[in-house]
């Protein structure tokens, strides 16, 4: 390639033609200093230097840009502030290339995914984070770079999902955690979490639990979906009458999930080797919480005789899929409870049920904790208020023969 030498004027530079071959314009002020001149006509400002002097050094020439996006006075500072950073030990050339290079937030979720969600979390979180990832945060934030990404854009992000706070909630727990394992990977600086100090909306803890009358109505959709194998629901604004087929499993699976408190993911994913029938219990392997046993009723270990067993599949909720547990479960339940006049019941809120019942039958709290597997007694306390039912209607009882005894019916007080 042909070398020329001049000081690199406006001058010089608009009088440099372009030819047939690149050539370069040396800069007889700053050493390394150079235009290129290519020839289309584009003009190029580099500087070249080596890292660290000595002649085994590694040798950049990074661009400082094009003609026209800077001009030839820009170009000259930009070379001069560098030479003077390499003259100190600096790398300007390195550092932009490390910059370009540094891994956007789209790496930085399938690392999450592959080195610390798949191989640490439960086959139902990992599909729910894919899901964040896919729906929320990948569409936000995926061409930044992970070590720019500031408070302002977390906030934002999280506000973009306001009508959604739960699951703004839900994204924001997750971007934490990546950005986390960020900085123990080394792709953001120590204790630099943008997540930090961003509020989160208030989560208004749900407390729905079935009353007597409403399990009698749930039993009853129950036993008119097993008697006919469909439910057929009322025509409304929306859609004509429609029915609706219930597997036998899905019906299995519901009654299992009010008799025994476990959780959605442990019935459907429920196998028979981990059934014990004459020890009374189901012994999970893995669950929200770590290795579990959830000890069965009579009614529930009633539910588990009838369940027929399917040849080749391991699942007591079998699918329509050969081998495959029972997958859908909110289409059933949907109608199950349209039926029974529990639209705002959720599946979830047939633990928080059973877990109501035993309150109120008087049962203590690390009791009812113990049968549902919690591992902390605040998550128990939300059923505390139910417990005192019992105790209530007992004080209630003597109060009133009590009362009755000091308004001279003293024979009533004889019966306590």
């Amino acid at each position: 390639m042909a070398t020329r030498t001049a000081k690199l004027t406006k001058r010089t530079i608009d009088a440099a033609a372009p030819e047939a071959a690149r050539y370069a314009i040396h800069d007889t002020e700053i050493p390394g200093f150079k235009l290129f001149v290519h020839p289309s006509g584009k003009k190029v400002f580099h500087l070249r230097y080596r890292v660290g002097g000595g002649r085994g050094a590694t040798i950049r020439e990074p661009k400082i840009g094009d003609l026209g996006a800077v001009t030839p006075d820009q170009a000259r500072k930009i070379a001069g502030d560098w030479m003077a950073e390499i003259r100190l030990g600096g790398d300007p050339g390195g550092e932009r290339q490390t910059k370009r290079e540094a891994p956007r937030m789209a790496e930085l979720f399938e690392r999450y995914l592959t080195d610390h969600a798949r191989p640490h979390k439960r086959a139902s979180s990992v599909a729910e984070d894919e899901r964040q990832i896919r729906d929320h945060l990948t569409p936000f934030f995926g061409k930044m770079k992970v070590a720019e990404v500031q408070r302002a854009s977390v906030i934002d992000f999280h506000r973009s999902l306001a009508d959604r706070p739960y699951a703004a909630n839900r994204a924001l727990a997750l971007l934490s955690k990546a950005f986390n394992l960020a900085e123990l990977w080394g792709w953001r600086d120590d204790g630099s979490n943008p997540c930090r100090h961003v509020r989160k909306n208030v989560e208004a803890k749900r407390k729905r639990f079935l009353s007597p009358k409403e399990l009698a109505a749930l039993g009853e959709a129950l036993a008119r979906a097993e008697a006919d194998g469909a439910l057929t629901l009322p025509p409304s604004v929306e859609r004509a009458e429609k029915r609706v087929p219930i597997a036998p499993a899905a019906i299995a699976a519901i009654r299992l999930l009010i008799l025994t408190g476990a959780r959605k993911d442990e019935i459907q994913s429920l196998r028979w080797d981990w059934v014990d029938m004459e020890g009374g219990r189901l012994n999970l392997p893995d669950s929200k919480t770590g290795e579990k046993a959830v000890p069965l009723g009579a009614a529930a270990l009633a539910i588990l005789s009838v369940i027929p067993r399917v040849e080749g599949n391991p699942h007591v909720i079998v699918g329509g899929k050969p081998g495959a547990a029972l997958v859908n479960l909110k289409d059933p339940w949907g109608a199950i409870r349209e039926v029974a006049g529990l639209e705002d019941v959720r599946i979830h809120d047939l633990r928080h049920s059973f877990a109501s019942v035993g309150a109120a039958g008087g049962l203590s709290l690390p009791i009812i904790g113990a049968i549902l597997g919690h591992t902390q007694a605040s998550t128990t306390q939300r059923y505390a208020h139910l417990s005192d039912d019992p105790l209530r209607a007992a004080a209630t009882t003597i109060g009133d023969r009590i009362s009755a005894a000091m308004a001279g019916r003293s024979a009533q007080v004889e019966k306590i």
